[in-house]
């Protein structure tokens, strides 16, 4: 099968995600059953002030978030993207809701994922869609 394409980096924090494999194994089977093909998916972790910065540059949002998706694809149905998330954002909300940071993390993980599968998460209807995925998704971790 040779090298999976999907990889974790880092900027401006230290951070190493657990179980690799087991996350790399659920995102190609998320993409998959999407009926897509993945080329190359990068995650970037990184800190509130680092992806405000790509927030202000690229999107002109000057507010924190836990995402941002970027879709580098060229062919329809290929997935190529990169994905940064702020563990700053991502263990704040958890706290707020009371809920485990690696949760919260992989839920921010397969959002962005489903972003660069074509769903959209603005209005009522495509965030009720976009929830019903990512608890879908998430209740089929095998980790």
């Amino acid at each position: 099968m040779g090298q999976i394409p999907i990889n974790f980096f880092t900027e401006d924090i230290s951070f190493t995600l657990k179980q690799k494999g087991l996350v790399r194994t659920w995102i190609r089977n998320t993409i998959f059953a999407e009926k897509k093909r993945l080329r190359l998916l990068n995650y970037i972790f990184c800190s509130d002030p680092y992806l405000l910065t790509i927030n202000q540059q690229y999107l002109n949002h000057d507010t924190y978030t836990d995402i941002i998706t970027f879709d580098n694809s060229e062919n329809i149905g290929e997935i190529v993207g990169d994905i940064f998330i702020s563990l700053d954002r991502i263990r704040e909300n958890a706290k707020e809701l009371d809920l485990n940071v690696i949760d919260e993390l992989h839920r921010v993980m397969i959002h962005g994922t489903l972003h660069l599968l074509g769903y959209p998460d603005k209005g009522k209807s495509a965030k009720a869609l976009m929830t019903e995925k990512e608890d879908f998704y998430l209740s089929h971790r095998a980790f």
